[in-house]
């Protein structure tokens, strides 16, 4: 079982607890202050994790050099825990975070011990579970942040080629892009592109083949998400008046396939390309 990171801003100091595999049964964790009262508070949670969860832990108050030490502890997969402002970690962590299934995990907590929230990867890393148990320990509130467990996803995919793209280029990196998202293609809704792609025959008969609904969408309805893209192409844009098709495309369709336009779609694929393509994959979650 992996944890992942989760920080969070909150109006004073917070303890920001980062969980490594927990099958690393040797891995440490650590309990990182900076101030007295997150001293003290560290103080309590070593005693009760070690009396109440049998875990072992180690205090460090005020490491230094902090950066290095707390970023090599991060990247080794150690637990940690930091008493600090919420921008100090956000800073310091920045570099190393890497994705959701191979960061530790990031719990929150107020210097009052008042409250524990889980915020980023919550269900695939663990975060949530172990952060209820953290909560129950030191009878504090605990605040999910994430989807419900039960809402499914939708994926969709947005595609971008060179004139008269062979289906077998499209197919193929496709295919890539699905592994390297660890998904497969029953979990995807549709296939997308800008509207000058409508007649592009491969991206058509990739639609075909693989008996996914190929959609088009024009500049205008392309630039809502305009601002949750990756990156953006001056070059793309002067072509086809989008800073990005394929991740453009995914976005948008995602949105659209919750029908709900409030809901912020996300990027679960950042745009992969070969000689002659483009592809991204995005998620949205229904509203509850």
């Amino acid at each position: 079982k992996r944890y992942e990171s989760i920080i969070i801003k909150t109006w004073d100091l917070f303890f920001i607890i980062c969980g490594a595999q927990a099958s690393a049964q040797s891995s440490m964790i650590r309990i990182i202050a900076l101030t007295d009262a997150g001293h003290h508070l560290a103080k309590r949670l070593f005693a009760q994790m070690s009396m109440q969860l049998k875990l072992e832990s180690e205090i460090w108050f005020k490491p230094q050099p902090f950066s290095i030490k707390i970023q090599s502890a991060f990247s080794n997969g150690d637990r940690l825990i930091f008493i600090c402002a919420t921008g100090i970690v956000v800073r310091t962590l920045a570099p190393v975070l890497q994705n959701k299934k191979t960061d530790p995990a990031v719990l929150v907590l107020d210097e009052m011990a008042d409250f524990v929230i889980p915020l980023l990867s919550g269900h695939e890393g663990g975060a949530n579970d172990w952060a209820a148990q953290i909560a129950e320990l030191l009878g504090a509130v605990l605040v999910k942040t994430t989807a419900k467990p039960y809402l499914k996803p939708v994926y969709a995919v947005g595609m971008g080629c060179e004139r008269n793209c062979p289906v077998e280029d499209l197919q193929s990196l496709l295919h890539e892009s699905l592994t390297a998202a660890d998904l497969t293609l029953e979990q995807i809704d549709s296939i997308n592109s800008i509207d000058i792609k409508a007649d592009e025959a491969g991206l058509i008969e990739l639609g075909r083949r693989l008996n996914k609904p190929f959609h088009t969408w024009n500049k205008t309805e392309l630039s809502k998400v305009e601002n949750l893209l990756s990156s953006k192409s001056e070059y793309v844009y002067h072509i086809t008046g989008v800073y990005g098709v394929a991740e453009s495309a995914a976005l948008l369709a995602a949105q659209n396939s919750v029908a709900t336009p409030k809901v912020i779609p996300e990027l679960v694929l950042n745009k992969q390309k070969n000689a002659r393509a483009t592809c991204a994959i995005a998620r949205a979650y229904p509203e509850v």
